[in-house]
């Protein structure tokens, strides 16, 4: 499966399930599918082939006698040292998904090792639960990274959706302690670049900004509510920790946003905050968007070349194809 096509399929259809630098703004057009036909969506339980040239290794527990949902899938080169890391989140709404569905695998053809986390979601424990997971994961990842020949000064997060949300949490928490909790926190949790592809940036503004005729995400039983334990306008101190764009401050890695500007789920807006906040703090950022996108129900080649050259500036995918 070639790059091109693996982002089409990714970007076809991510769902949120139950319901929902330059530092120019640009837009685009729909563009046909890498393939020209649509294909199948995250959600159809697709896995992950066993491509040749790919060391896989599935089920890794990142958190000693944790809940299940506390593991990882790494997928390697066959050959290469000090290699990237791209750490790829699933969405779900915070309220399922797997890490098998969606994993951007072909790059490690690219030079990259990629990681695929599960995480408690919101019918297990609520936030910041889900922020503590990825952020284990990240440490383990890193207090591992010898073993399996990962540079790890070169991490970056990519995630869709609630895991976009979770994604630019990476990114902007670097230095706060406070979600550190439990394993190797003798490790850094920072990751040195965010592709955030539509998550939600700043829970309370998302239904002023919302489509028409499109679900409420103030009511109690909306996916934000449910991740924080109750209607996100009567508890706005969780939403406040929740939010990524609370933590932006000079020094969070770079970032790539991506967001379709007919998004029925996560407001278009909801990344214009976001970029708003990084350029204030004067954090490298770069956002895209489509014209015309929905909730990743877009195919747009434009998405792939930009993903593609952000991860190649930041994390630098040259020592695998050095030996190889």
């Amino acid at each position: 499966m070639r790059l091109q096509a693996f982002i089409a399929f990714l970007m076809v259809s991510v769902s949120v399930a139950a319901a929902e630098s330059s530092p120019e703004t640009t837009s685009s057009s729909e563009q046909p599918s890498a393939r020209g036909k649509s294909a199948p969506t995250p959600d159809s339980g697709f896995i992950p082939p066993a491509e040749q040239g790919v060391i896989s290794h599935q089920d890794m527990a990142y958190v000693s006698n944790g809940h299940a949902q506390q593991k990882l899938d790494l997928y390697l080169p066959s050959a290469g040292k000090n290699i990237p890391l791209i750490i790829w989140i699933h969405g779900g709404g915070w309220m399922n998904g797997d890490k098998v569905k969606g994993v951007p695998i072909d790059y490690v053809d690219e030079g990259y090792a990629v990681a695929s986390l599960n995480y408690r979601l919101s019918n297990v424990a609520k936030f910041p639960a889900q922020l503590e997971d990825v952020k284990a994961a990240v440490r383990w990842l890193r207090a591992n990274a010898k073993q399996y020949d990962i540079d790890p000064d070169r991490i970056g997060a990519w995630g869709a959706s609630a895991g976009g949300h979770l994604a630019a949490l990476l990114g902007t928490t670097g230095d706060v302690e406070d979600f550190d909790v439990g394993e190797n926190l003798n490790v850094s949790s920072r990751v040195q670049a965010v592709v955030d592809y539509f998550g939600p940036t700043d829970f309370l503004q998302m239904d002023e900004h919302r489509l028409p005729a499109s679900e409420s995400h103030d009511k109690a039983d909306s996916p934000e509510s449910r991740l924080i334990g109750g209607a996100i306008q009567d508890n706005k101190d969780k939403v406040k920790r929740t939010n990524p764009i609370t933590y932006v401050s000079e020094g969070d890695a770079p970032f790539l946003i991506v967001h379709g500007d007919a998004d029925p789920i996560v407001p278009h807006h909801q990344s214009q905050l976001l970029e708003t906040a990084l350029k204030e703090a004067e954090v490298p950022v770069s956002f895209y968007t489509v014209k015309g996108g929905q909730h990743g129900r877009f195919n747009d080649l434009k998405v792939v070349e930009l993903t593609k050259a952000f991860f190649t500036k930041h994390l630098k995918p040259v020592g695998y194809w050095a030996l190889n």
